[in-house]
This record gives C-alpha cells, sequence and structure tokens, in this order.
C-alpha cells in the first residue's frame, strides 16, 4: 500500500515537470484594423497596412510559426463567405485577403469582416495552438466605368409660340448604373444632328437660339446624346420634337381705355368684351383688382352736391347739431382767420398748419354742446396744403399729438373734458367725466385712413362709458385704457377750440380749489393739428342712428357687380367700402372671363359730377408650373363722366309790373311780391328715373325729384332803408320745413334742401311793407333760385312796384312841396327812393309811375296854355295901340297873326315827363313870365328844353 503511493507521488512530479518544460508560450499579434481595396471584377484585396502576424515564440518550430487566418462574419454578417485569408509564408506570417468570387461595385461597394491569425501549436499535428485577438477589416470596391448612360425616355415633345426666345424649353435626362460618382454622373450633352436652332446645356435644358417661326417650319426634330465622366456614350440617343404653336400673345383681349358715362344710365358695364387668353398656359389661380381712382372728386367720391346740413336733413338725421366750424360771417368770425380752400362739391373747407391756424370757439356755442352724450362728425385728411411741421422738433423725436377738437364744457357744478387727437396712424379720444374727481379714460385706435393723406369722414358718438367710431360708415372698436398714469388736471374754464388744445401756464400751481383767480388765464396752444378739416359739427343728445352715419358717407358712385347669381362655382368678389376697389378671385378661365363682364359701374346722382376717373386693372397668374407662369401687366384706361343734361329752371307768374295803392304797402303785413310765382325745373330728354335709386330712399316722381337749395330776394338799385322799408318772411314756415334765412339790407337768402312746392310756398309769402308816409313812384326786386348748391341757377325774374297815389294827396302843398323837393334834390333822399335815380344835370334814370305822369303832364300843358294865352293878349294889346301911332312903329311891331300851336299827342314819353318835370320845377316864375314875356332868358330855357327833347334818348 504504501509501495503505491510513493509511485503515484513520483508520477505527478515528472508530469508537472514535462508541463513547465512546453515551447509554445505566447499568442499571435496582428493589428487591430485594416483598409482594403479590391477593383471591381477582381478578387485580390490590397490591404493598408499589409497583413503579417507575429508570434514571439519564434523561432521555434510549430509553436513560432502562423498555421492560418480565419474570417468571421463582420458587422452586417453576410460579408464573412465572400473572403477568405490564407498564409502566404508561416515563419513570417505574411498573409493574403482575397474574395472567394469576383465583386460587384454596383450591388455592394463596402464590406466589413474581423480577421483572427492562429500558431501551428506543439507539434504537427497543431495541438494546442493559440489564436490572436480579432482585427476589423474595412473593403472598399473600386468601380469599373462598365456601363454606359441610358436616357429616362426614348422621346421628348414640348411645344412654344412663335416669335420668342425661351430660356427653357424642354429638359432631357439620362442615368448611369456605375456606383461612383466618377463614371455615375452625366458630364455633358450634345445635339448630334446638325444645322438646328437649339442648344442644350450640361443639365440638359434645350432652348432655342433664335425666334422660331411656324410658317417656315412647324415642327422641329432633333437627337441628342449623353456622355459619362468616363466619356463612355450613351447606348442610345433620344429623340426631340419642338412643335411651333402659331403666335399667342397672353393678357386680356377687348380692353378699352376709354369708358363712357351718360349721367342718368344707372349701372353700365366696365368691360363688356374682355377675357383673359393664357395661350394654353394651366393656371390654377386668378385674382384681378379693379381700381376707380375719385380720390380727386369731391372728398373721395362723388357725393350729393349740397351743403353739409341740407345732406343732414336728406338724410333723416336729427336736427340741433352745432357747426363748430361755419363759413366766415360777422356772426361766426372765430374762422375768419382760418385759411380756406376751394372744393368741388362747394363745402368749405379749412386749413390748419400745426401752429397759428386755430379757432377758438365762443363760449356762448361751447355751452350749447355741453354733456356727456353727444355726436361729433368731421371730414378730415392729413397733411393738406402749406402744413409743415414745426421747426422746433427734433430730428428723431416723437412727434406730438395733434389735436382736432379741444373741449372743455361746464355740466352744471362739474366741467368735463375731451380731445380728439391724431398721432401717427392712431386716433384717440381722451375723456375727462369730471376735471376735478375722475381719472381720465383714453379711447385709442389704429387706423390706417388716419395717415393716407386722403379725405375720409369721422363719425364719433359718445355715450360715456360707451364710444362708437365710424370711419366712411365701418365701425371700429376701440381698445380702452383707464390709466394714463399723472396726468395734470384740464383748467376748470369753459372753453373749446378747434385745431389744438390750449395749455395753461403753471396750471398746478395756479388753478386753486378748481378755479382759475383773476388774471392768470394764460397760457398756449399745443398739439397743432396739420391738415384739412371740413363739416365739423356737434350735435348733443341721443346719438345718430348707423343709417344717418352711412347714408351722410355714402358714395353715389362707385363700382358693382351685376348678379351675384350669376357668379360661377369658385368665384370669389371682394368690394372695399368705398366701393373705389373690387377684387374677382377664380381658378377657372371661363368663369373669371363671364365674371369680369359683370363688373360695373354705377352713379345714382341725376346730376354727376362730369370729368375723368383714373381705371386700373391688376391681374395675377399662378400656375402649376411656376418658372414659365405669365406675367400680365397692368392695364390703365379711364372712365369719362359727361356732362349732364342743366337743369332749367324757370321762374314765371309774376308780371313786369305790380301796382297797388300806397297805403296797402303802409298795411301791417304789406303787400306780398309773389302771390302766384310758378317754379317749373325740366331737362332737354326724359331721363331714365329708373336708375336713379339711391342708398336709404324711395324713387320719386320727375316733378318732385328736383330740389332747390336756395333762392334770393335782392332790391336792385340802393339798399332797403331800414327805418322806411322792409321785407317780411314768415319765419314759422322756415323753421317748420327746416330752412335758413339772411335777411340783410342788400338782399334775402332762403337756403335750405327742399322741393319746389315748399319753395314756392315760402317765396309767395315774402311781402313788402313801407313805414307811414314813405310811399314813393317805384321799387324794382330781383328773384332767382338755384340748384345743386348754385351749380345750376334759375332765370333772374325782375318785378317792378308801383305805388299808386289818390288826387288829394297830389293836390295838398304839402304833399306838392315835397314831390318837388324829391325830383329837385334827389341826393337829400337816397334812402327813401332806393333804386330810383332822379333828373339831376348828370343822370337820368328814373320813371314815374303812369298816373303820376299824366297829372304832371295835365298841369304843365296847362301852364303853357296859359303862358300863350298871355302872350295872345298882350300882341292884340300892341297892335292897337300901333293903330294910333305911325307907319313907323308898325312896321318894327313883330306880326304874329299866323301863329297856330299844335300839340302832338303822340310826343314821347320821356319828352312829356321832361317837360312837365321843367315846368313843375318854374311853377313859382309864372307871374314873372307874364309880365315880362319878350325875357331872353325864359326864351333860352325853352330852346334848351327843345335841344334836350329832340337829342339823344335819355338813360334811365
Amino acid at each position: 500500500m504504501d509501495r503505491m503511493s510513493c509511485l503515484s507521488f513520483l508520477l505527478l512530479c515528472l508530469t508537472s515537470v514535462a508541463n513547465g518544460n512546453k515551447a509554445n508560450k505566447h499568442k499571435p499579434w496582428i493589428e487591430t484594423e485594416y483598409q482594403g481595396i479590391v477593383m471591381e471584377n477582381d478578387n485580390t484585396v490590397l490591404l493598408n497596412p499589409p497583413l503579417f502576424a507575429l508570434d514571439k515564440d519564434a523561432p521555434l518550430h510549430y509553436a513560432g510559426e502562423i498555421c492560418g487566418f480565419r474570417v468571421h462574419n463582420g458587422p452586417s454578417g453576410s460579408s464573412s463567405v465572400q473572403f477568405e485569408a490564407v498564409v502566404l509564408d508561416r515563419s513570417t506570417g505574411e498573409g493574403l485577403v482575397r474574395s472567394k468570387e469576383p465583386l460587384d461595385c454596383e450591388s455592394q461597394r463596402e464590406h466589413s469582416f474581423t480577421i483572427q491569425a492562429y500558431d501551428c501549436g506543439e507539434g504537427p499535428d497543431g495541438a494546442n495552438s493559440k489564436k490572436s485577438h480579432k482585427a476589423t477589416v474595412h473593403v472598399r470596391v473600386n468601380d469599373v466605368n462598365e456601363f454606359s448612360p441610358v436616357f429616362v425616355e426614348r422621346r421628348y415633345e414640348a411645344s412654344v409660340p412663335e416669335g420668342r426666345l425661351f430660356d427653357h424649353i424642354v429638359r432631357v435626362e439620362a442615368l448611369d448604373a456605375d456606383c461612383s460618382p466618377q463614371y455615375s454622373q452625366i458630364c455633358f450633352y450634345d445635339i448630334i444632328t446638325p444645322n438646328v436652332p437649339f442648344v442644350i446645356d450640361n443639365d440638359g435644358n434645350i432652348k432655342n437660339t433664335e425666334p422660331l417661326d411656324s410658317k417656315r417650319q412647324r415642327v422641329h426634330t432633333f437627337w441628342v446624346t449623353a456622355f459619362d465622366c468616363g466619356k463612355n456614350r450613351a447606348q442610345a440617343d433620344a429623340q426631340v420634337v419642338v412643335t411651333v404653336k402659331p403666335s399667342c400673345k397672353p393678357g386680356w383681349i377687348g380692353w378699352s381705355k376709354r369708358v363712357e358715362y351718360t349721367p342718368g344710365s344707372g349701372s353700365i358695364p366696365l368691360f363688356p368684351s374682355l377675357h383673359l387668353e393664357t395661350c394654353e398656359e394651366t393656371v390654377w389661380n386668378i385674382q384681378a383688382t379693379v381700381e376707380l381712382q375719385t380720390g380727386h372728386i369731391g372728398k373721395g367720391c362723388d357725393r350729393d352736391s349740397y351743403s353739409d346740413r341740407s345732406v343732414r336733413r336728406l338724410c333723416g338725421a336729427v336736427r340741433g347739431e352745432v357747426d363748430l366750424l361755419p363759413p366766415p360771417s360777422p356772426a361766426a368770425n372765430w374762422t375768419s382767420a382760418l385759411p380756406t380752400l376751394p372744393s368741388s362739391d362747394s363745402s368749405l373747407v379749412f386749413s390748419f398748419n400745426g401752429s397759428t391756424h386755430v379757432a377758438m370757439v365762443p363760449d356762448s356755442i361751447a355751452a350749447a354742446v355741453s354733456g356727456d352724450h353727444f355726436t361729433l362728425q368731421l371730414w378730415m385728411r392729413r397733411g393738406g396744403i402749406n402744413t409743415q411741421p414745426p421747426t422746433n422738433q427734433a430730428r428723431g423725436n416723437r412727434r406730438e399729438e395733434e389735436t382736432i377738437v379741444c373741449s372743455t364744457v361746464k355740466n352744471d357744478d362739474s366741467f368735463s373734458h375731451y380731445s380728439l387727437s391724431v398721432h401717427g396712424c392712431r386716433l384717440s379720444l381722451f375723456y375727462w367725466p369730471d376735471v376735478s374727481a375722475a381719472r381720465p379714460v383714453k379711447f385709442l385706435w389704429k387706423l390706417e385712413q388716419v395717415c393716407d393723406s386722403e379725405w375720409h369722414h369721422l363719425s364719433l358718438s359718445v355715450q360715456f362709458p360707451s364710444v362708437t367710431l365710424y370711419v366712411d360708415g365701418v365701425t371700429f372698436d376701440p381698445a380702452l385704457i383707464h390709466d394714463n398714469g399723472a396726468i395734470p388736471n384740464p383748467a376748470p374754464r369753459q372753453r373749446l377750440v378747434i385745431g389744438a388744445c390750449w395749455e395753461t401756464e403753471d396750471k398746478q400751481k395756479d388753478i386753486l380749489n378748481n378755479t382759475i383767480p383773476e388774471g392768470k388765464d394764460t397760457g398756449k396752444y399745443v398739439g397743432g393739428y396739420r391738415g384739412l378739416l371740413s363739416g365739423v359739427t356737434v350735435r348733443p343728445g341721443s346719438v345718430e342712428p348707423h343709417s344717418v352715419v352711412e347714408c351722410l358717407y355714402a358714395c353715389r358712385e362707385g363700382l358693382d357687380f351685376g348678379d351675384l347669381e350669376t357668379l360661377g362655382s369658385g368665384m370669389k368678389v371682394h368690394v372695399n367700402p368705398s366701393q373705389s376697389v373690387l377684387v374677382l378671385e377664380g381658378d377657372d378661365i371661363e368663369s373669371f372671363n363671364r365674371a369680369v363682364q359683370q363688373v360695373t359701374y354705377r352713379n345714382s346722382l341725376r346730376f354727376a359730377t362730369p370729368g375723368v376717373r383714373p381705371l386700373k386693372l391688376t391681374t395675377s397668374l399662378r400656375c402649376f408650373n411656376e418658372e414659365s407662369c405669365l406675367t400680365l401687366r397692368q392695364l390703365e384706361g379711364y372712365l369719362v363722366v359727361l356732362q349732364p343734361d342743366a337743369p332749367q329752371i324757370s321762374l314765371s307768374g309774376v308780371g313786369p309790373h305790380l301796382a297797388r295803392p300806397a297805403p296797402e304797402f303802409e298795411g301791417p303785413r304789406g303787400v306780398p311780391l309773389f302771390p302766384e310765382l310758378r317754379i317749373v325745373c325740366s331737362l332737354s330728354h326724359a331721363v331714365n328715373t329708373a336708375a336713379q335709386g339711391m342708398e336709404g330712399g324711395a324713387l320719386m316722381s320727375d316733378a318732385v325729384a328736383h330740389t332747390l337749395d336756395g333762392c334770393e330776394v335782392q332790391p336792385l338799385g340802393e339798399e332797403l332803408n331800414p327805418e322806411r322799408e322792409e321785407l317780411l318772411v314768415d319765419m314759422d314756415a322756415l323753421r317748420e320745413r327746416g330752412l335758413e334765412i339772411i335777411n340783410t339790407t342788400a338782399y334775402i337768402a332762403i337756403t335750405g334742401a327742399e322741393s319746389i312746392s315748399v319753395y314756392e310756398d315760402v317765396l309767395r309769402s315774402v311781402r313788402y311793407r313801407l313805414a307811414k308816409g314813405s310811399a314813393r313812384f317805384e321799387r324794382r326786386f330781383r328773384l332767382s333760385c338755384s340748384e345743386m348748391n348754385g351749380r345750376y341757377t334759375s332765370n333772374e325774374l325782375t318785378l317792378e312796384v308801383n305805388f299808386l297815389h289818390s288826387l288829394d294827396s297830389l293836390y295838398h302843398p304839402s304833399h306838392l312841396l315835397a314831390s318837388q323837393q324829391q325830383f329837385l334834390h334827389p341826393s337829400h333822399h337816397s334812402g327813401e327812393l332806393s333804386g330810383h335815380t332822379l333828373p339831376n344835370p348828370h343822370r337820368n334814370s328814373v320813371v314815374p309811375g303812369a298816373a303820376t305822369v299824366i297829372i304832371m303832364v295835365c298841369v304843365g300843358f296847362l301852364v303853357v296854355m296859359v303862358i300863350l294865352g298871355v302872350f295872345r293878349i298882350r300882341s292884340i294889346h300892341r297892335r292897337g295901340e300901333g293903330t294910333g301911332g305911325g307907319s313907323k312903329e308898325d312896321s318894327g311891331q313883330w306880326d304874329d297873326s299866323a301863329l297856330t300851336i299844335i300839340v302832338n299827342p303822340m310826343e314821347s314819353y320821356e319828352s312829356r315827363m321832361g317837360i312837365s318835370a321843367d315846368t313843375e320845377g318854374e311853377g313859382e316864375e309864372d307871374e314873372e313870365v307874364v309880365e315880362s314875356p319878350d325875357d331872353a332868358n325864359d326864351d333860352q330855357r325853352i330852346i334848351i328844353k327843345k335841344e334836350g327833347r329832340d337829342g339823344n334818348p335819355r338813360r334811365y
């Protein structure tokens, strides 16, 4: 037993000694990564670095030798079966990597796998061999230019219109199947057909080199080829066919540059035969904008040619508005310093320069518009004429607000304040319900209309805390700002300013207990407005309804669309509020052409403002092929509104003479001047009244459609003497009909848009009254009326008023004396005999009444007969004395036995009046004439009268 144990121990020791003496101690070593290249259609891989495996057991046989390489799957797992590694020299460890079959770059260009080396072990059987770590091998297959270019299509076709050069007609394309950029790219194309008017670039784009003519050659056919960068030519060439179409000019066809409109025609189509030609270009969106420029016609467009007050009456606005910028007059002198500009619609336009042009409304007017419920309306145009910015404004500084209206009014025991201002493109209303207690509120609007230098109508309706703004009849909501920071309280004094705001100097120090100390109301105007204003009115009380605001602004002319029911599918129509811009949008050309022909111009005014309205048509097309999409130029034309047929306003029914006894004129009511007045308004031809409808109104017959807006009664000659004569008008009737009157000594003007029948009733009630004892021979008046703010006037109707006097009054000594004084000294009674110029050494222009003339002629004839009788008696008496005398005395005596007196009953009216006047003026010398019939002076005076009577006629 012990012996067996000893043998086992010895055997174990021998085995341990044998293992400790083994020669294969180390593993082989290779690089961690290799990069390889293999040519397409080849199998030998060139590695970098070269494949060598090293073993530290060298030069021992077997243990220091490399017996082989093993290839393992790479990341893709598909490359191990295609590559193998072989040992070229076992002692040096040199190896070679190769593919098992030729590689194809087009199928796979790059390959990756791992490789591992192992030694020969301890003997020929390779026992106890050792392996190296795994190294990654990347193999790239180099391409060989084995493929030629191939065209995508064998035949390319295109069509182009003639007469044009194109940058692009058609594009050909060829592809190459090689895998590398060097051989797969097409380097250039070439047209192999000679003598064709086309060229091709390296990208395959074909264009013409000269304009094509369809008559010379309708179809061009040629061949093109392609080359890759390895200079391989395409396997097969491609054919190109270009068809030349006859000339087609894309654009609008049937455009008429001039369009005429006859007033009273209603709506007329602007483009009745217009259609769009796209020359077979496929479009998917068409947009056309029609613009009618009417900014030069009145305030933006053609409106009713009446005054603002008359338009308010026609639109049904509530009465009671106060005109803050009235025409300058003695009663409204606060606008006399403002410059005015002419306006085509007869309204008064005031200019403000931002500094010196300010209107301070009197306190009596400002008190009438107090309260927190009011409507402020105005026409505004920023900029205007001669409105330069202030010189003290530094460049880059913010421009201060421009104040249009600034008002501080007294409401019972408190003061309220508001101001309407513009700043840039913003309009703001600053409202202070109580300047001593409540904080201010600011309403702000951002509007393009404020800064576009065009006329716009603003209507601001305030029912605090609600505020509504209408700009050109469109409502805009404000942005409300409650907290404006620390703002000084306005001065608690009633003041209404147009064009600026009054700022009291040191107001925080001087305003004590909400009052202004005496003599401390000093300050300056700030926030001056630069622009034009017109029709600024304020009406306290309830606000205007929306329909009234629309009527006040409504343009009577504009663009319109004929029949929306005929609008095709996919078509859209948009018209701006002022009807000056109309936009059409659609996707079908046929529907679009029908829609364009439905665009109309309308003018509902019977007497439209004549003139030119520029017209523009802008078209935008969107095509499927944006590169070749058409671009149409803007078309420009003009619409001519012809001169309307002027209405003939005829005044009749009043004779040239009105004779009444003088006492009737001295009565309390006087005498009506035009009791049977008739006013007729007619046109030269019939007007299409069916097209005269206006927004908010019904059609009226031709007899009532005419509206007068003013009549004037004017005394001819000298003005009326208020102490002796006056014209009476029924003021209650005027107020009831909303008419206004201006009554002066020079004329009476009745204004306001009303019907003819109303003006007939008012003028028939005009009476002429004299004071007691102020009657004279005659008085002349002239009557005229107008329509459309004086645009059309009537005939002038002249009336001569004769005062009939009784015989008793004529024979009364005092009356005769007064009559003599009036005729002998007319200059002393110019006020009593206005319109008369009596005979004097310089001028004769008055004819007495018929009854007075007859009386004076009879008296003069009687005086002449008395004088002639006295001559006759003295002649007989001298003859008797001559019989007792001598023949010498008889020979010297004047023989008047053949004297005959002949009176011509057809003697001129003017000569009789002159004789009677002269005779009546010499009545006090009758007795002297009887006593001295041969006086030379008397004979000379008679001769002068004959010369005056037989000479040139006198002017009365």
